[in-house]
């Protein structure tokens, strides 16, 4: 996916941002109600999180199309992130403390949320976080939608160390994500009976995976586990398949890269890779029929959704569902009707805990194919979210 920047954004969806002038900030309309949007959609991120703005974006249109929330129509502010976080946290200020939206949906790597998480918290504004995470967080001002460690990681590791070996290489991109990611699997392999060979990481957008590729066919590792994120798994997966990696004798897990992102990887590039995540595409029900069948009437038959776009979308359907369950859009009041609420999701029943703000969830283990979908080998039962759980 080629990264976008903001004029082609504005022109493209005809949205509300910053440099264009069709809303004046701090004004809303008796019949309108103003949110954000705060993904990167320049830089290296943007293949994995401008996606994430059109699930958004026609979760937004859907609920218009029906009437809008409490009798008014969302308009929404979408901000770039850039791929760079002081840029995340000047936009969450500007959102939160000048806009003064009652809801932000956005961030994608975990150092874009903590460099935006105390604004929020001091300006007492509201964030939806879409993505899997590693957890060791609680925030007052957050509702995370994506899975947390044990919801993933944890049940990855415990899966693969049952089911395919117990020899690990790990290889991730250098942020906070990736580290406590892969600190918290090294746990979980180690308490099943595995051992990890080696751990190496490489800075976001890195291109050159050669060395440690090598040093992955010297160690021969049963498994290959992956935090490698953005631009970069572009790289990092069609080296491997230079190289020659097998994986029909390596298994090959990425914690990172949905049905989206291989769009860009290239699905000769992925096949064979397994992924552990709540959501995939192939899932079959109707709720994902739907939502499947109306991203693609929207922006393409040739577009594919993932996980964090269905958590995005989700999103915006929780924030909808704990205002009128408040009756208000105030965010004291829309945080307190939240605790407990269900979603009939395209990932199927889900609900948020009663009181640490993230979603009972499953895992699901399944493997990319030639045409770039996930055919599901494993998963779980709904897992009371854990955000603490370090094995």
């Amino acid at each position: 996916m080629t990264p976008f920047t903001r004029r082609q954004v504005v022109k493209a969806l005809g949205i509300t941002v910053a440099a264009a002038p069709f809303f004046s900030r701090n004004v809303f309309a008796a019949d309108t109600i103003q949110v954000g949007i705060l993904h990167s959609l320049s830089g290296d991120l943007a293949l994995a999180e401008a996606s994430v703005v059109d699930a958004e974006l026609m979760a937004i249109d859907e609920i218009n199309a029906a009437g809008g929330v409490l009798g008014r129509q969302i308009k929404p502010i979408v901000e770039d992130g850039a791929s760079d976080w002081p840029t995340f946290a000047e936009k969450a200020r500007k959102l939160v403390g000048e806009d003064k939206v009652p809801a932000v949906f956005g961030c994608y790597t975990s150092a874009s949320r903590k460099a935006v998480l105390p604004i929020f918290e001091q300006l007492k504004g509201l964030l939806y976080y879409p993505t899997f995470y590693e957890g060791l967080e609680q925030s007052p001002n957050i509702f995370y939608t994506g899975p947390v460690a044990s919801q993933q990681s944890i049940a990855a590791c415990t899966w693969l160390m049952e089911n395919k070996g117990k020899t690990v290489y790990m290889v991730g991109s250098d942020y906070v994500w990736p580290r406590v990611t892969n600190k918290i699997s090294r746990g979980t392999i180690e308490k099943n009976g595995g051992r990890v060979l080696g751990e190496d990481y490489l800075p976001l957008g890195a291109t050159s995976f050669t060395s440690i590729i090598n040093k992955i066919k010297l160690h021969k590792p049963d498994i290959i586990l992956s935090t490698v994120v953005g631009g970069s798994n572009v790289a990092f997966f069609k080296q491997l398949l230079s190289a020659g990696v097998d994986k029909s004798k390596t298994t090959v897990l990425t914690l990172n890269m949905t049905e989206e992102e291989v769009s860009g990887v290239g699905a000769e590039n992925a096949k064979g890779v397994l992924t552990c995540m709540s959501y995939f595409q192939s899932l079959n029900n109707p709720a994902n029929a739907k939502f499947v069948a109306a991203f693609k009437k929207k922006y393409g038959e040739n577009r594919v959704v993932g996980d964090v776009m269905e958590c995005g979308y989700n999103s915006v359907y929780l924030w909808k569902s704990g205002v009128e369950k408040a009756n208000s859009f105030d965010i004291a009041k829309v945080l307190a009707s939240t605790s407990n609420l269900e979603l009939d999701a395209p990932e199927g029943q889900i609900k948020m805990h009663a009181t640490n703000h993230h979603m009972w969830k499953r895992a699901r283990i399944g493997e990319f194919g030639a045409d770039g979908q996930v055919k599901i080998i494993y998963e779980t039962p709904l897992i009371e979210p854990a955000p603490y759980a370090q094995a």
